[in-house]
């Protein structure tokens, strides 16, 4: 079973950028795929971004294409996402997900229950 842990949160202004990483142990890490959520203050958690085992494939919510980049990196067990252009909305509380199913489609898993296991978040708030 694989742990997940979420790194590089924080405070910045709008128009600024920041990197979440979120780095995996406990699981073959290249045998999963991989996604980040965030969740807002009295909010859903919602889907933001996913990427293939393989970081072949990625699929993105509309509000965060041409802004973020997920990445991942197999050998340091690590998942990555540059987030640029960053604005107040974007401010929530950003989660790691993991799942061991490799063949469903990233579109199809935009709800939590594509996914199997959880970090437990890191914040960014974008101040305006």
């Amino acid at each position: 079973q694989v742990q997940l842990v979420e790194s590089g949160g924080g405070l910045v202004q709008a128009g600024g950028s920041l990197r979440l990483s979120c780095t995996a142990s406990g699981g073959t890490f290249r045998l999963y795929t991989m996604g980040w959520f965030r969740q807002a203050p009295g909010k859903e958690r919602e889907f933001v971004v996913g990427i293939s085992w393989r970081g072949s494939s990625t699929y993105y919510a509309d509000s965060v294409k041409g802004r973020f980049t997920i990445s991942r990196d197999n050998a340091k067990n690590t998942l990555y996402v540059q987030m640029n252009s960053l604005k107040p909305e974007d401010t929530a509380v950003y989660f790691c997900a993991a799942d061991r199913d490799l063949v469903r489609p990233l579109g199809s898993r935009r709800g939590v229950d594509g996914w199997s296991y959880w970090g437990q978040g890191t914040q960014v708030t974008v101040s305006s």
